[in-house]
């Protein structure tokens, strides 16, 4: 109804027709809503009549220039009316011509499209501005975790909780309460002093959180403002560039050492990370040692000198215990060396933009700048010096031992030139002796300490090294006489102390070297805790009849130095099968197994010849194994190679082994007969490796007497038979028959080595 009522407003201009309008509407109200288009139809046809066959269209335009005609007339915009005579919704009662939601989804549209416009045409990069942020956010922790680190007093390295608490006096720290018990503290024995040296740090500080308590990193930020309110922060400072620090001299490779090889090119296998006691072999006169050289790794650090560590006790202020946390950071504190001369200051800048470049890893850039530098400025000794630096580098990142050798000259003339710090002197020549040990250049290495020593005559930790450096060379009586200068000078020195004992062992000194080693691996100093020295320990009060040897074992497991008490071999690759006793099925070794015991009476035959012909071929053993008797051995392959023209003397047996490079490519083991004479006791050891195992073909057994204990199983030699045992386990021999005793001994590499680690791993 409502449109019809539009319509006669809208074409009121026009006469009204009487009799159709007036029909057309009283029929229209007896109607249904459904009819409504068709009677406009029938109301537009009288309409259009009137006016002269005029059509709708003239109509409707006539009818707007009305409308415009009025809305000027009355001074406003009239409304525009559709079609059917309705006025769009934003236009009712004079309101905005589009609805409030309208506009909404329009904006929310222009969003849309906008934000996917960013994204696919890359207008924003998103992960830079997130990487930016987790940057400043990480960088913004680590800057308040080191300012925080001044109130550590757990020693847990960083600041929680338990830190606030003692700070706010809720609680006691840890050092306090450990100077409280040291007066009621008992002699340290072995197991002691393991467990002491066994705590973690992350062990004892959630020792130290109460039960039920929320983990300190989530429980740090609720004491923040009573830990600022209590002790104000210390002012935030940028990190500055520091290029002369120690550390500087620090290396990424530093911990590989058997990575480069005489060619240049990589051929040892990587090895598990090792701590600076552990990297530091030697040889000494006594086979025991296992030749240490062939790993000859270079020792990261030298043990300071003996020094004693006072510790603050706490002070009584108030009526409140202040923690003597402030008075032990001096104590702890290192020395920064100084590395630049009154030259070197005045061109500092160039200096350090160089040291920027190597400290980031630009090491080909690092080194032209610092090559530019020594060029322009050739007297610098801090400009040669940061150069022999990036040539070190540079050879461990290209495994080249062609570069390295250029770093070492490098670092020589650095120490060499005039006005040289003595810091920088001594940083130089240290680094030259170890990158010169490095590479097997033990005797200049043995020179270049020498040269330290006599410019630094009162640094005990320079001597100590020197004494490792005569070691190496084998020169046990150089090193004696090195280490007993440093314990008259020093003599609680247990690095002095540790290595002292380790040449009385291998002078068998055995009841002498005890007390020495002990007292050397009490000290925990660093460079003593290692497994050679745990090793001989334990060996030397077997032999004194002591049974504390096996808590010294124990604790060199704990320690992480012995695969088990029993298994205390000390060049080992880690995961391989671990038992004393095998069987030539779990060997996968059959037919070399089958091929010994079918021609053992050939490689017996063989044997004796030799024996009774040409007896000197059998060299007494000199590894200082025994307590008494003869023990000879005749090799004929040792390392993975032939003995000389050793194979001459027993030519079959030499033929049948070459069909199994099993064992005679075996690089960490032996082919050998073994004579025993009776009488003959061999004392409790193990060998040097679990990377091979050991067959036995019995010769010339006699009976009874005969027998070999592996572990805490003993067994019997039999004629004709081969016994398999891993004698990395800890072993022992008797022989009490009548007559001698002769044996074949075959070694063989573990079955479970990969063919690429037989091939790579260093011999023994």
């Amino acid at each position: 109804m409502q449109r019809f009522r539009h319509y006669e407003n809208s074409y009121s201009s026009s006469p009204p027709p009487a009799a159709p309008v007036e029909e057309i509407h009283t029929e229209q109200l007896q109607e249904e809503e459904e009819e409504e288009y068709t009677e406009e139809e029938e109301e537009m046809q009288p309409l259009i009549q009137e006016s002269g066959g005029v059509t709708e269209e003239e109509v409707l335009k006539e009818q707007e220039a009305e409308v415009q005609e009025s809305g000027r007339e009355e001074g406003k915009t009239a409304p525009v009316e559709s079609k059917n005579g309705q006025r769009p919704e934003g236009e009712r009662g004079g309101a905005a011509k589009y609805s409030l939601f309208t506009w909404l989804a329009v904006l929310a549209l222009l969003g849309v499209w906008s934000s996917m416009a960013v994204v696919y045409l890359d207008i924003v990069d998103y992960d830079s501005v997130i990487a930016k942020a987790q940057e400043f956010r990480l960088n913004f922790s680590e800057v308040l975790q080191g300012k925080l680190k001044a109130y550590d007093s757990d020693g847990d390295g960083d600041f929680d909780v338990e830190d606030a608490k003692v700070l706010l006096g809720l609680k006691t720290s840890k050092t306090e309460e450990e100077s409280a018990e040291e007066g009621t503290k008992p002699t340290e024995t072995p197991e002691s002093f393991y467990q002491k040296e066994e705590d973690h740090p992350s062990q004892a500080a959630a020792e130290t959180t109460p039960s039920g308590e929320e983990p300190p990193a989530s429980g740090s930020q609720d004491v923040e403002s009573d830990i600022q309110a209590a002790v104000p922060l210390p002012p935030l400072v940028e990190d500055e560039f520091t290029p002369d620090h120690p550390q500087d001299s620090a290396h990424p490779y530093e911990g590989e050492g058997d990575a480069i090889d005489s060619t240049g090119v990589l051929v040892e296998e990587l090895q598990p990370e090792k701590t600076a006691a552990q990297s530091g072999q030697y040889l000494t006169s006594s086979k025991v040692s296992h030749e240490a050289d062939l790993q000859s790794e270079e020792r990261t650090g030298s043990p300071p000198a003996a020094t004693t560590e006072v510790e603050p006790q706490p002070v009584e202020a108030a009526g409140r215990t202040e923690e003597p946390v402030e008075e032990k950071l001096p104590v702890k504190k290192k020395k920064k060396p100084k590395l630049l001369n009154k030259f070197d200051k005045t061109i500092k800048a160039e200096i350090d933009a160089a040291e920027k470049l190597r400290k980031k890893g630009k090491l080909e850039e690092a080194l032209q700048a610092f090559e530019r530098l020594v060029q322009q400025f050739p007297q610098s000794p801090r400009a040669r010096y940061g150069k022999a630096q990036a040539e070190d580098d540079l050879a461990e990142k290209q495994r080249s031992n062609e570069v390295l050798q250029r770093a070492i000259n490098t670092y020589k003339e650095a120490s060499e030139l005039p006005d040289a710090t003595a810091d920088l002197m001594r940083a130089a020549l240290k680094r030259r002796a170890a990158r010169q040990q490095f590479l097997g250049r033990t005797r200049g290495s043995l020179v270049t300490l020498q040269t330290l020593v006599q410019i630094f005559p009162d640094d005990v930790s320079l001597k100590n090294d020197l004494g490792v450096a005569h070691l190496l060379l084998g020169d046990n009586k150089g090193a004696k006489q090195v280490y007993e200068e440093v314990l008259g000078v020093a003599p609680d020195n247990g690095f002095a102390k540790v290595h002292y004992g380790f040449i009385l062992k291998a002078e068998n000194q055995i009841a002498e070297s005890i007390p020495f080693l002990r007292e050397g691996l009490e000290s925990g100093e660093p460079g003593t805790d290692d497994g050679r020295f745990y090793f001989h320990l334990g060996d030397a009060l077997q032999r004194v009849g002591d049974d504390s040897a096996y808590q010294w074992y124990e604790l060199g497991h704990k320690r992480g130095h012995f695969a088990s008490v029993w298994q205390r071999s000390l060049y080992n690759v880690k995961g391989l099968k671990a038992q004393p006793w095998w069987t030539p099925k779990e060997t996968g070794y059959t037919d070399l197994v089958k091929v010994l015991e079918r021609n053992w009476k050939t490689i017996r035959d063989e044997a004796l010849a030799v024996m009774d012909q040409d007896r000197g071929r059998f060299l007494p053993e000199d590894e200082n194994l025994r307590e008494k008797g003869e023990w000879g051995q005749y090799t004929l392959w040792q390392q993975g190679r032939k003995a000389g023209s050793a194979c001459q003397g027993v030519p079959k047996t030499c033929s049948l082994l070459d069909r199994f490079p099993e064992a005679t490519g075996c690089k960490r083991g032996q082919i050998k007969f073994s004579v025993m004479q009776p009488g003959t006791h061999v004392w409790p050891h193990t060998g040097p490796t679990n990377c091979r195992l050991r067959m036995h073909l019995g010769l010339v057994i006699p009976k009874p007497g005969c027998r070999i204990r592996c572990t805490n199983q003993t067994r019997e030699w039999e004629e004709g038979k081969v016994l398999i045992f891993d004698d990395s386990f800890e072993h022992e021999v008797w022989q009490e028959a009548d007559s001698y005793r002769l044996i074949f001994i075959v070694d063989v590499w573990h079955p479970e080595l990969t063919q690429h680690q037989r091939q790579t791993l260093s011999a023994i």
